[in-house]
């Protein structure tokens, strides 16, 4: 046992619950749920697999070695191996299986990720994509995934359709192809051997200790879940099945279509009553709105309605949860390469919609009693009223409360940290608004929130929100500019200001252009602004003060749209495809400031991981704690400026609730 220092793993498994709408940790408490081949090698040494689907039994030191925090698991999405070994060795072998953190946490039913390293993470620190597949074929592996891999899955890991063919089975056993079996354990073993090979091409590359760290303590929170009001959850895919029901019967009746979902009918209905438009996007019918005559205005309100998607939340929730009311599985960490920020799965906690209504605790209330008719009068808008509630579903556990906390204008202060923009660092410091003071820099006027120039703070919050990073007119539009009454002819203008106001952050974004050019034009090193760039074995990286690096694959400087030059890299573009990327200082710039501040929310988590975290968005937490929790001492740890980071000034401010929402 002792000579077991690492064990790389590998299953594939059977389950009748679907793994891409309902993750891992639904997919493997399904009763139906089994192991079918276990592919493993101890230190690095040839695979070996079990056949548990035709009886093999797993050898007692591959047991011992799953459940021993000494010897270090390896996986590609190592989760996935983790949470459904948890569930197995549970069910099999329940006097072996042990876990973590104390009995009142809701992470006790799996096995300690701490013992837990992640080929994938790996590829993704490495700015590489996220499937083995895309590793395999950028690193041009002599050992590919073989690509029959999806076929042999789809056979013998997911039911099937009885058909008269197959005897009327819902499921594929190896005796029904052992051809096909045959070729799924090649399968099996193949993928360990890409995973070592991923992990010997990388070698010189190591992941620091402190980044394993995050992504263990990543996993616990994923293990620990957010509980979630069935009640409330339920009631509202009911709710919006009859408004549904209710706004198409509306809508047929004004315009007499077959379909009045259908986009393309609802065009012609307003292109015959007068009204032209090339989309029907959320943006476009708003605009419609506001110009279209009475009776085709009743029909694009109606049309506004039925596109809510909202529901579709609820129906995540509903897929899913666990059996004890949890759902489990909702943060990829390091799911932004460019950045390492996380990104959300399943439901996406990272773009729930916010909430405005005054009562939201009547409303809520009406949807959990199932008063449909009662929602309907009192909140006529009945999807937009789901949408504003699906934040609170997700509750805390009896006798506990939800303490949500989060950082004050972050990226705002990393900026002017870098940048050095002084004025900036003095209204952080003393706790002023930024929009305001950042209107009254560029409009060169006292402007107070609910007093003398009100009006131009709004001016200030959208200049603030678009152009940090180099933006002009087009990031002002896409914000939103023109639909909040500014004019074309103010953008330009509005641009200038800011920039003028802002001269070092401006000459942060060239400085970075500059010292990202020189290191992969000279093959070298640079430095600016406490931030080190470096090109080592074709690998653009930047060092944060947190010590993490930004990896860009492959930087070469080509020629741009311009005439000028700009620096490109290969990684997943827009397209979700592998392809060269164009960069240049502003957005490099963008990538450093989010990654500092997601090293700081990280620093946060850090701090308070001996509460129990069960989410976190862009820049807050949510915390589940005992009613005696102080809202100020959590506030106050959260604050805490990162020792990577001195002279920062940071602030975090929160509220205690019995449900979820945006306060």
């Amino acid at each position: 046992m002792k000579d077991i220092k690492t064990l790389s793993l590998d299953l594939e498994t059977y389950s009748d619950v679907d793994l891409g709408k309902c993750g891992a940790y639904r997919y493997a408490e399904s009763p139906s749920f089994e192991v079918l081949l276990l592919g493993y090698a101890i230190n690095g040494g040839d695979v070996q697999v079990i056949d548990l689907a035709l009886g093999e039994i797993v050898p007692e030191e591959i047991l011992n070695a799953l459940v021993d925090d000494n010897i270090t698991k390896w996986a590609f999405n190592a989760s996935f191996e983790r949470v459904c070994l948890s569930y197995w060795l549970r069910k099999h072998y329940p006097d072996k299986f042990n876990s973590y953190s104390i009995p009142e946490d809701s992470v006790k039913g799996y096995l300690n990720p701490s013992s837990w390293r992640c080929c994938m993470i790996w590829s993704a620190y490495m700015g590489l994509p996220l499937s083995l597949e895309g590793v395999g074929t950028v690193l041009k592996l002599g050992e590919q995934k073989l690509k029959e891999g999806k076929d042999l899955i789809k056979y013998f890991c997911v039911p099937c359709k009885p058909t008269k063919v197959n005897g009327g089975r819902t499921r594929n056993l190896p005796v029904h192809d052992m051809e096909k079996w045959s070729l799924f354990k090649k399968y099996n073993i193949r993928d360990v051997e890409v995973e070592q090979a991923v992990k010997k091409r990388l070698e010189s590359y190591p992941v620091p200790e402190f980044v394993w760290d995050e992504y263990h303590l990543d996993q616990e929170i994923n293990d620990r879940g957010i509980l979630l009001d069935m009640g409330v959850v339920k009631n509202a895919i009911i709710f919006d099945e009859k408004s549904k029901e209710e706004l198409t019967a509306a809508m047929k009746e004004l315009t007499n279509l077959d379909n009045p979902n259908s986009v393309v009918q609802v065009k012609q209905w307003l292109c015959d009553n007068g009204v032209e438009t090339e989309s029907l996007g959320k943006k476009d019918v708003a605009a419609l709105i506001k110009t279209s005559p009475e009776d085709q205005r009743d029909v694009l309100l109606l049309r506004q309605q039925l596109a809510k998607s909202s529901v579709k939340k609820y129906q995540s929730m509903q897929n899913t949860v666990c059996l004890d009311g949890r759902a489990r599985g909702m943060f990829q960490y390091y799911g932004a390469s460019r950045s390492g920020r996380w990104a959300g799965r399943h439901i996406q906690l990272q773009n729930l919609p916010q909430n405005h209504i005054p009562d939201l605790e009547d409303a809520r209330s009406l949807v959990k009693l199932g008063d449909y008719d009662a929602v309907k009068l009192l909140y006529e808008d009945v999807p937009d009223t789901l949408s504003q509630l699906i934040r609170t579903a997700f509750v805390p556990r009896s006798g506990y409360k939800f303490i949500v906390c989060d950082f004050s204008a972050i990226e705002a202060r990393v900026l002017s940290f870098l940048a050095g923009e002084q004025w900036r660092l003095d209204v952080f410091e003393s706790n002023g608004d930024i929009y305001c003071a950042s209107a009254s820099a560029m409009f060169h006027v006292p402007v107070e929130k609910h007093g003398v120039n009100s009006h131009l703070r709004q001016k200030g919050k959208i200049a603030e929100l678009a152009l940090g990073y180099g933006g002009s007119v087009g990031a002002l539009k896409a914000m939103g500019a023109l639909e909040m009454g500014l004019t074309e002819d103010e953008l330009q203008p509005l641009v200038d200001s800011w920039r003028a106001s802002n001269p070092k952050i401006t000459k942060l974004w060239w400085d970075v252009d500059k010292n990202v050019k020189e290191a992969v034009r000279l093959r070298t090193h640079a430095k600016t602004h406490g931030i080190n760039f470096y090109y080592h074995k074709g690998m653009l990286f930047i060092e944060l003060p947190s010590g993490r690096r930004l990896s860009y694959v492959k930087p070469k400087i080509e020629q741009n749209q311009f005439g000028g030059e700009s620096v490109t890299y290969e990684g997943t573009g827009n397209t979700k495809k592998w392809e060269r990327i164009e960069s240049y200082g502003p957005k490099f710039t963008e990538n450093i400031v989010q990654a500092i501040s997601r090293d700081i929310l990280a620093y946060a988590m850090k701090t308070l991981r001996h509460c129990f975290i069960c989410g976190h968005v862009h820049d807050e937490l949510i915390i589940e704690c005992s009613m005696d929790v102080s809202l100020k001492a959590v506030c106050e740890q959260m604050g805490r400026t990162p020792p990577w980071i001195k002279g920062l000034a940071l602030r975090a401010d929160g509220y205690e609730t019995m449900f979820y929402k945006k306060d």
